[in-house]
């Protein structure tokens, strides 16, 4: 499937206080270019994003952007010490049975104690922050690849009726070239009649041999030929499920080859004009695949 290499994708995720959000630009390149703006805490994980966004694309200049945002107002997070909770509640109940109190042990008595919550370990906060980072960086991807295969999806709309259209030019380029032929060989019986005096001085047959050849180099049917099949391997591309870039680049370049080929030979107003549309919609087709992957 074509899929275009511009595109935006943008995810959140948040867990145990902390929110991870990723945002994922890309335009056209040539390769898979990438820039990675990480926080601190990630920075040393910037090999490990850069493997990620590779499962998930070939092609492309990206611009990957990271940040985390932690609940607390930049606070370091806390966790439950589970065993000094434990600790405290048992103790509050030992102290309640020996001074013969009905209250219960509630919540707001144990949270007076310090010790019960606990900041989190440096160790701890990084692997959530990592978690977190992998989760929302694959996300991000995935809604810049639908929306690089959405904008992909118009590319070939454009591109098959370009292709379309070529093709129907091509019929009237072919038949025109053909019509021409009787009347470019009256045309150089004529001319040679003007220049040759004596007609008895020339081998006929021979002359006919020589006009024959001079006709046949301006007939453009095997052009036409193979600017059809290159058509026809351009439409098949857009429709398999691979990069093709690259593929559609070399066709392209191609038609072009054999569009100077038939302009050479065109020594009509009227087909000159359809070879010059064809190289100007050539060149809109060439504007439109530097951008799919």
């Amino acid at each position: 499937m074509v899929t275009s290499m511009t595109g935006f994708g943008r995810a959140e995720v948040s867990k145990k206080g902390l929110t991870v959000s990723a945002e994922v630009r890309s335009v056209n390149s040539r390769y898979l270019d990438l820039t990675l703006r990480l926080p601190r805490s990630l920075s040393q994980r910037e090999k490990e994003v850069k493997d990620i966004v590779r499962t998930f694309l070939n092609r492309g200049n990206l611009n990957v952007t990271v940040k985390l945002a932690y609940d607390s107002d930049g606070v370091v997070p806390l966790k439950v010490n589970k065993a000094a909770a434990k600790s405290y509640y048992k103790l509050l109940n030992e102290v309640r049975k020996a001074v013969k109190l009905r209250e219960k042990v509630k919540l707001e008595h144990l949270l007076t104690f310090s010790e019960v919550l606990e900041p989190v370990e440096e160790e701890e906060g990084d692997e959530l922050e990592w978690e977190l980072a992998q989760e929302t960086i694959r996300q991000a991807l995935e809604n810049l690849n639908a929306m690089r295969a959405q904008e992909g999806s118009e590319l070939v709309k454009d591109l098959e009726k370009r292709v379309h259209w070529m093709n129907e030019t091509l019929n009237d380029v072919e038949r025109l070239s053909k019509a021409r032929i009787p009347e470019e060989r009256k045309n150089l019986h004529e001319r040679i009649a003007q220049l040759i005096e004596d007609k008895f001085v020339i081998d006929q047959n021979r002359l006919e041999l020589e006009i024959a050849l001079i006709v046949d180099k301006l007939d453009v049917t095997e052009e036409c030929v193979r600017y059809r099949s290159h058509n026809k391997f351009f439409l098949e591309a857009l429709q398999k499920n691979e990069a093709a870039g690259r593929k559609l680049n070399f066709l392209v370049q191609e038609m072009n080859r054999e569009a100077n080929t038939i302009g050479s030979k065109s020594n009509d107003a009227t087909l000159a004009y359809l070879v010059v549309g064809l190289k100007e919609e050539l060149e809109k087709i060439r504007e439109q695949i530097q951008n799919i992957e």
